[in-house]
């Protein structure tokens, strides 16, 4: 039977005690018409303070948008609830390992947009997911696209630029954006007009923000406009580092960073001394969301640092 988010959850909290401690983070989103995200999210809430899972979910009328942290088993139970309510049983799910600490708190909350791009009446959802969206491509079937066309297809790179700075697939182009609320303003400028003709391989952490920007480069006349299935977590989960993603993926919780092997090339510099790092740390100055490369050395021997102006508001 059909769970109703509107009913009182009647999970009954779980003893896992019993069960070896293996800490799993779930990184997932669906794009559905939800004509009550109101009741959606006191649903979400109500099921993760149940299953002791912390972490961040948007709800919006076009979706569901989160990362959450906790027991395996408990996390398998999610998924498995939220996947009994209909309109998200096609829910995208990735799994990746956790550390107990990956997120300091539990926060659900409903949005008109699930990512950020400040343009909700751009984005038209269906049952089955973005309208008017690019192509999904495979990891396979990017290599296999860039195997038959070469130079000529271009990855472009949804994320905001300090993602893209640890990380990339090779060659990419990546946006002069700070915040995904950005891209349109950048894409809008017509500095990417050239690539209208090309094949376009759109590309982000899980795949969500290439579902609405492929819909916004395709809306501005660029004709063959594709997205990574799965985005780079899906990539590296199939080909590591033996494939055309190099560098480290940032992720938004306590990890900060995710390496897809142990040969993972490293990149990106420390900031202060130039020595190869993919460490970010937090701008010393409480009021700054910067964001510093710092190697260990640097980081020792000069404890919290203040940013330059020139690092203000990346995050």
């Amino acid at each position: 039977m059909e769970q109703s988010p509107c009913q009182t959850s009647r999970i009954v909290r779980h003893a896992y005690a019993w069960e070896v401690a293996e800490p799993k983070v779930l990184l997932f989103y669906a794009f559905t018409p939800l004509p009550d995200p109101e009741a959606i999210r006191l649903w979400q809430r109500t099921l993760c303070e149940h299953l002791d899972l912390t972490g961040r979910i948007i709800i919006s009328p076009h979706g569901i948008n989160g990362t959450v942290g906790g027991n395996l088993a408990a996390v398998k139970t999610y998924v498995r609830r939220v996947k009994e309510y209909g309109p998200l049983k096609h829910l995208d799910v990735k799994w990746s390992e956790g550390t107990g600490a990956d997120f300091p708190r539990l926060s659900v909350k409903v949005r008109s947009e699930l990512v950020a791009f400040g343009a909700p009446g751009e984005v038209i959802v269906d049952a089955h997911g973005v309208v008017g969206g690019g192509t999904h491509l495979s990891p396979q079937a990017v290599n296999d696209l860039v195997a038959q066309r070469g130079d000529e297809v271009v990855f472009f790179d949804g994320r905001n630029a300090f993602e893209a700075a640890i990380g990339r697939f090779k060659g990419a182009i990546v946006p002069d954006v700070k915040t995904t609320h950005d891209f349109v303003a950048e894409i809008d400028s017509g500095k990417y007009d050239t690539l209208k003709g090309r094949p376009i391989v759109t590309y982000c952490t899980g795949g969500i923000r290439c579902e609405v920007l492929s819909a916004l480069l395709i809306n501005r006349g660029f004709d063959e406009v594709y997205q990574l299935d799965g985005g780079i977590v899906r990539y590296g989960e199939a080909f590591g580092d033996d494939g055309l993603w190099e560098g480290a993926l940032y992720v938004f919780d306590e990890r900060r960073t995710q390496t897809f092997s142990d040969h993972s090339a490293v990149i990106s510099s420390c900031e202060a001394c130039g020595t190869p790092t993919t460490e970010y740390v937090n701008c010393a100055n409480l009021a700054c969301r910067a964001l510093l490369l710092l190697c260990p050395s640097c980081q020792a021997a000069h404890g919290p640092s203040d940013c330059t102006p020139s690092h203000a508001g990346r995050r």
